[in-house]
């Protein structure tokens, strides 16, 4: 859950609150360069985050607009909720704000900023990246399949049909929707990574997963210490840092047995892990993303939808079981299905960023080095601007639309865009692609005790990435 740490620091100090509250500036503040959201002493606007960020900050760009300025704490932070503003930020400025805000959990579970993901822009990035754009399963913005995201395939193949055979010895009785899909995501992610088969049932995979899920959860909580550095001495005091420190000696006890079991064993020549991959890289032998399954959730909230998608992949598939490449290409409405989820649940809800230098932003805002930056996708998917109906579920709107998930159409970005693009977009796309029409096409879908859609709870929780609160718990009935 999300951690509000500046919260207690406020409720320690309640008198001093009420002074502030009194000073609180409640007009809408215009520099000469933002609209600037007005802020509470020290802590700025970290009380305006609350419990979904997503969602607070989308109410308060109705005030202050689509690029706003905020102050969560000491750090001067710019609120994105517009696909205009985001291509300028993404495509146009790239570079410029390329890089990615120094958090502590994020220092500490990524080698003090030295993976893809977090590394500042520069030489060492550039190499790292481009050793997973070609040697690993990555990028695939083209029309075509990566060459390596395609030599995963029988893995991947493999798990699906793990899963589907899980969920038809379960048939006709109740499924823990939420839990089977964690499973088989992390088995998925887990074999390509490392090379082992259902990896959640070893000792090391447990470990491995137990240590993941810590730090997915760390990185996700907001930390007094991050915005206001002085009061940094809170972290210590309510034992965030040593859990910090706990978490990130776990993984890197599981990560070095796993390396050291594929020194000993050497690699398998067929290079279907990364691991054996890297490893080969090291040697100098080769030359120079959580799966998110949300789209079965939102087809048993809409059972119109999945009706016309199970029709699509029966009519492609007839007799045949085993879905290919080719199957899927041929399925629009099940692209349209994806799209429509990315765009109205992402998986993440919001991006960060951070500029390097100073930028003239949209000829008439100057914006300052390490100024952070808040991509809020959510917001930009529900922005009536682009989107007709915003808050309605439609796929029907994607059938004779141009508009794709690969970062280049800004109102929607499931995967970022520009430089730090999400470098597993290929093998998330394909593998979630497979997965869906698997699912749909073997199995009818429907809840428990004659519930319908709109009898869910289907609150959101806050972290890494964006999840229902309560898990999802259906009826499978296998159709072939």
């Amino acid at each position: 859950d999300l951690q509000d740490p500046y919260y207690t620091l406020v409720s320690f100090h309640s008198l001093y609150r009420l002074i502030c509250m009194a000073v609180v500036r409640h007009h809408r503040l215009e520099d000469k360069n933002h609209t600037v959201a007005p802020t509470l002493p020290i802590i700025g606007n970290l009380h305006q985050l609350g419990q979904l960020p997503h969602r607070s900050l989308w109410n308060v760009s109705k005030k202050y607009g689509p690029l706003m300025l905020l102050h969560l704490g000491s750090k001067p932070t710019l609120v994105v909720s517009s696909a205009d503003v985001a291509k300028q930020i993404l495509k146009t400025h790239d570079l410029a704000f390329s890089d990615k805000p120094a958090l502590t959990s994020l220092k500490k579970i990524f080698y003090d900023l030295n993976d893809v993901l977090t590394l500042p822009y520069g030489d060492q990035w550039r190499k790292l990246r481009s050793v997973f754009v070609h040697d690993c399963w990555v990028l695939n913005t083209n029309t075509q399949v990566n060459t390596r995201v395609k030599s995963f395939s029988p893995v991947r193949d493999e798990e699906i049909r793990f899963l589907v055979d899980k969920i038809r010895s379960r048939c006709d009785s109740s499924v823990n929707l939420t839990d089977t899909f964690v499973s088989f995501t992390n088995d998925l992610i887990c074999r390509t990574a490392f090379g082992t088969k259902r990896m959640s049932e070893t000792e090391h995979g447990k470990k491995f997963l137990e240590a993941m899920d810590a730090a997915v959860g760390l990185v996700s909580k907001i930390t007094v210490g991050d915005f206001v550095p002085w009061l940094g001495w809170i972290n210590r005091l309510n034992g965030f840092n040593a859990e910090l420190d706990r978490c990130a000696t776990r993984k890197d006890d599981v990560m070095d047995a796993v390396i050291e079991e594929h020194l000993k064993v050497g690699p398998t020549g067929s290079g279907d892990n990364f691991v054996d991959i890297l490893l080969g890289i090291y040697k100098g032998n080769t030359p120079g993303v959580s799966i998110d399954l949300i789209s079965v959730k939102a087809l048993i909230l809409h059972p119109t939808v999945m009706k016309k998608l199970q029709d699509e992949i029966r009519h492609i598939m007839q007799e045949k079981q085993h879905i290919t490449d080719e199957d899927i290409r041929k399925m629009q409405y099940l692209k349209a299905v994806i799209k429509e989820t990315f765009r109205y649940h992402p998986t993440i809800a919001t991006f960060l960023h951070k500029s390097r230098e100073y930028v003239n932003l949209i000829g008439c805002y100057d914006i300052p080095p390490k100024t952070m930056v808040m991509i809020n996708t959510w917001a930009i998917g529900r922005d009536p601007s682009y989107w007709d109906e915003p808050e309605r579920y439609m796929p029907e709107r994607f059938l004779n639309s141009t508009v794709d998930i690969k970062g280049f159409d800004f109102q929607l970005l499931p995967f970022g865009a520009g430089s730090r693009i999400c470098p597993g977009i290929g093998f998330a796309e394909t593998s979630i692609e497979h997965t869906i029409a698997n699912l749909v096409h073997k199995f009818d879908w429907a809840l428990p005790d004659g519930m319908k859609g709109e009898d869910l709870d289907v609150t959101e929780k806050h972290g890494l990435s964006l999840r229902k609160k309560l898990p999802l718990i259906v009826v499978p009935t296998s159709k072939c």
